[in-house]
């Protein structure tokens, strides 16, 4: 017996339904679009920026006030910022019931990947536990169903804070799914890389190969989704060749934070190429920890790690003009002087739904600035116009004054 994959087993099986539901007539279309070649992709690079950890407009966006000069003194010249971007208060549900949405990383990082406020089902235990999957497609999946676009050039950039985000790269949608997901650069999983990789070299002994094995146990836990079988390709596994051979095995000679985010994101634009990219900045959220500098400092990082990837795609002929910046908060912050901790962002307050958007790149309208309200969902449809795929699932309208 011949064996077949999962995937052609779904599309024969689909083909038969359709054809016996007609009484032997193929549905039009159904089987000539499931063996439509894929694509090659020949439009813009897309990186979408993460202005994460939660951030509030006057300390970013106000060129009085900011902590972030290069994008709101430089950037803002060369392309779109959306001043009065939101983040809407409720959702409607099909018993009409509005449910609301929050105001945190997590969810965010899924109205600007999906295209959708949802509120997501939260299969964490514990209080301050979160598991989020996404239940309509991700920007990557839309891209890599139409065009012949490898895992590895679609990828999330992700800090170690925010291990939750790890399995953001697709959703658990029946038409989508893991078939198109995107890569994943972290620190979490070059640890399972590396120590998968110190186990096989059998130079471990004793205590220390138990402890181990004990941390790569640990590690895979958090995979709920995949556990033992995530796997990391052949070009990301190069990736993490290379990135040992510079840093070591200690951890103590790499960046950390959004600082090694920043490094992983302009090695990955010279080694992978990706066609898109989002970059999960957080270290504002610091700012938990009770001192207001922790979440300023955090924004001033950020801003350098944006003019430093302007820089590297400017020096990149595969990324010089042919490569658009999308910059936009997963969330905003509270303005309550009362609260012990600073800037909050858990209590649903009107600031801390209040964000912006900045574009900038080819096809984008220059030194405009756009003060009228706009949704954080329209992030994603707008992402798929500019790289010419359809966002089915998500809000449909586009951030159209940017767009040239």
């Amino acid at each position: 017996m011949t064996r077949i994959d999962r995937r052609t087993f779904m599309r024969q099986l689909g083909a038969g339904a359709a054809v016996t539901s007609l009484g032997g007539a193929a549905l039009p279309g159904v089987i000539a679009a499931e063996s439509t070649q894929r694509k090659d992709y020949s439009g813009p690079n897309v990186i979408i920026v993460r202005f994460g950890g939660g951030v509030r407009r006057r300390e970013t966006i106000n060129p009085d006030k900011t902590y972030s000069p290069f994008m709101t003194r430089v950037l803002a010249k060369r392309g779109t910022l959306y001043t009065g971007m939101e983040i809407d208060e409720f959702v409607d549900t099909k018993d009409k019931q509005g449910k609301q949405v929050e105001t945190s990383h997590g969810q965010g990082t899924l109205h600007i990947l999906c295209g959708k406020y949802d509120s997501f089902e939260n299969r964490a235990r514990g209080v301050l536990g979160e598991d989020f999957e996404p239940t309509v497609p991700t920007l990557f999946e839309y891209l890599r169903q139409k065009f012949d676009v490898p895992e590895h050039q679609t990828l999330i950039v992700n800090n170690e804070n925010r291990q939750q985000e790890e399995f953001f790269t697709s959703s658990n949608h029946h038409r989508y799914g893991i078939d198109y997901q995107a890569g994943m650069l972290s620190l979490y999983r070059y640890k399972r890389w590396l120590w998968e990789r110190q186990l096989d070299e059998g130079k471990l002994q004793g205590k220390a190969l138990a402890q181990k094995k004990k941390q790569l146990a640990d590690l895979e836990k958090i995979d709920v989704r995949r556990g033992k079988a995530m796997t990391q390709g052949d070009a990301i596994v190069r990736f993490w060749e290379r990135w040992r051979a510079h840093y070591g095995d200690s951890g103590f000679v790499n960046p950390r934070g959004d600082r090694l985010l920043t490094e992983l994101a302009v090695r990955a634009i010279r080694q992978l190429q990706p066609k898109l990219m989002m970059i999960n900045y957080t270290d504002p959220d610091y700012v938990h920890w009770g001192n207001v500098t922790h979440y300023t400092r955090g924004i001033s990082i950020i801003d350098q790690g944006v003019e430093r990837l302007v820089e590297t795609c400017a020096a990149n002929d595969a990324y010089r003009d042919n490569t658009v910046f999308v910059i936009v908060p997963d969330c905003g912050r509270d303005n309550n002087p009362l609260m012990a901790v600073p800037c909050q962002h858990h209590f649903g307050s009107r600031s801390s739904r209040r964000i912006f958007a900045m574009l900038y790149g080819p096809g984008v309208e220059k030194g405009a600035v756009i003060n009228r309200r706009v949704e954080q969902v329209q992030v994603a449809s707008t992402v798929g116009q500019l790289m010419g795929f359809k966002t089915r699932y998500a809000e449909q309208d586009v951030l159209k004054e940017a767009l040239v």
